[in-house]
Formats: structure tokens, sequence, C-alpha cells
């Protein structure tokens, strides 16, 4: 039986200030990466806006137009 060939991986387009970014999830499940965390987490906040935050900001904003009316 022949061998398959691997395929080679194209590695995904990051935003520039994520450039060589790579991570990866250990047999225990533990997230191992090369970039700091504390990076990565300053980064996401800058730049993704998060949809739970928006929703309870959201009611918020309609419980007190409710209550004023």
């Amino acid at each position: 039986m022949a061998k398959k060939k691997k395929e080679e991986k194209e590695s995904p387009k990051v935003h520039d200030e994520l450039s060589g970014f790579d991570i990866k999830i250990n047999e225990f499940g533990e997230i191992k990466t090369n970039l700091n965390i504390d990076k990565l987490n300053r980064f996401l906040d800058e730049n993704v806006e998060d949809k739970k935050l928006l929703e309870k900001e959201e009611k918020e904003r309609k419980e007190r137009e409710d209550e004023e009316k």
C-alpha cells in the first residue's frame, strides 16, 4: 500500500500585530501558545466586541426606557 502524502498546512492569515502567533492544545487539554496571554488579551479587548456585554448593555438600556414610561 502506498504512503499518502501529508497535506502541507497553509498558515492562516492573521492581523499584523499577531504575526507568528501559534496556539496548540496538548494531550492534557492545556493551551500552549508562543504569545504572551496578556498581550493577546489586550489585542482582543481593543479589536473584538464582546457580544455578551453588548446584549447586557442593550437590556439595561431597554429596562431604563421602560421604567421612564
